[in-house]
This record gives structure tokens, sequence and C-alpha cells, in this order.
């Protein structure tokens, strides 16, 4: 299921989410030269992604780890407790990033109309750190780079679900050949998402699969962001949105 709009309109101009979508944009076009040159797009993942066992220190520095077409990353002697910020805005290729910052704008605007500016801004790189520490926990031993903004915008997800349960999100839905798109409540739809995740999770974990995608770091950024909203939700913007957002009846 692929969301692309949702019934919960906005006071607030999103400058934050606009501008987070902007970083990331510019990010893979100048400093990954937008996957063109190969050699430019592993160098940065290298250099610029989380490598858990590195940051932990639990693999050998100098080991060589293939990142494909017959390139390798280098583990060093040093930690670069850095990559934990940088990682959250590198992309592996096109299709990741759109996908992410696709994610990022149907959700995010609302969860920063919910917040101000300011918060949203502290709210979603704790959101990314929570991500990036439940993936080195879950595997501490890896030496595959880990990149994407996914674990930040699964912390925007977990806020969503408890602020706006009910609310409609207009989802395109593939059932083999059909494609058809229906307006789902918020928890169906993000949480189905969610309990995916877990499942591929576990299904990775208990199969070893080494690279792929960061499930775990999915999973924890959208519990981090479950967590930490009432921390941040200001409460005089979230009536004044309650006020006018469309739900699902219920029984829907």
């Amino acid at each position: 299921m692929i969301p692309y709009k949702d019934d919960n309109p906005t006071d607030l101009t999103p400058v934050v989410t606009v501008g987070l979508i902007v970083v990331n944009a510019l990010v893979w076009l100048l400093v990954q030269g937008a996957g063109v040159d190969s050699q430019q797009l592993v160098r940065s993942v290298c250099e610029l992604g989380l490598i858990p066992g590195e940051v932990l220190r639990t693999v050998p520095p100098g080991t060589a780890v293939p990142v494909g077409q017959g390139m390798r990353c280098l583990v060093t002697a040093q930690p670069h407790w850095w990559t934990v910020a940088t990682s959250m805005f590198l992309h592996a290729g096109w299709i990741h990033i759109i996908g992410n910052m696709w994610f990022l704008w149907v959700f995010g605007n609302n969860i920063e109309d919910s917040m101000g500016h300011a918060r949203f801004v502290v709210f979603y790189l704790l959101c990314g750190v929570a991500a990036a520490a439940t993936q080195m926990v879950s595997d501490p031993g890896s030496a595959v780079p880990m990149v994407g903004a996914s674990g930040a915008i699964s912390g925007v997800m977990g806020a969503y679900i408890l602020l706006y349960p009910r609310v409609r999100v207009h989802t395109i839905v593939w059932l083999g050949f059909f494609v058809t798109t229906v307006a789902l409540p918020a928890y169906v739809m993000l949480g189905y998402w969610f309990f995916y995740q877990l499942l591929l999770g576990t299904v990775g974990a208990l199969s070893r699969m080494e690279g792929g995608t960061a499930f775990w770091a999915h999973v924890g950024g959208f519990v981090a962001g479950m967590a930490l909203i009432r921390l941040f939700v200001n409460p005089e913007y979230l009536e004044r949105r309650r006020s006018r957002v469309i739900i699902l009846p219920r029984g829907a």
C-alpha cells in the first residue's frame, strides 16, 4: 500500500518538512551525484553512512565490505559517531529517496503542524537517532553501511497513528495485476505498515540476512515517534487542528 494524500488540512506552512525534502534532494544530487557516478555514490555511502560494527567497534579495522559493482567499504579504526546523523540524509537510489520523501510529505506536514517548526526539527532528528540505535542493537556486528531517512520518517508515522488514528489516508493498493485506490483510517494503513516491518525484521534476523532494508530501524523509529509525540506536541495547536480534521465514521 502506498499513501498519496490524507484528509488532514494544515494551518502552519510546513517549512521544516519542505526544508528536509530539499536538503535530502540536494545531498542526493550534489554529494551523491544522483547515483550517476557509481564511485561517487559508493564513496558517499562508505564515508557518511552508518556502519554499526565500526561505531560499536565489533568489526576489526581494515575489514573490507562489498557494496556492489566490485567496490568495497573499508572499516576504520575510529568510530565515526557523526554518521548517525549524516546517514539520515543519504540514499541508495532514486526509488529509495523518492519513496522516503513521498512518505515524509504525506505525513510530515501534519506532525509539524501539531508541534511547530523548532520542535519538529528536534523530534525528527531524535527519531532518526533512535532508529539508528535500534538497528545497531539488532545487528551490532554488521559491517554494511546504513543510509536513508526512513528511520526518522518512521517516527513521524508513529506520531501520526497516535494523533490522527481515524483520519482518512488515500492509498494505492495492488491486487495482483489490478490496481485501485482506497481511503483507510490511518491506524489501518500505518498499523499494517508497522507490523509488516516487524515481520520482515524478524524473518531477516532468523534467516541471518545480510544487507538490504534496515527493518529494525523502521520499527525503532516508529516506536520512538509514538513515545516522544506527547512530549513535543503543542496542545493548543492539536486542539485547533482536531476541530477541522475529517475522520472516517466508526465502523467504516
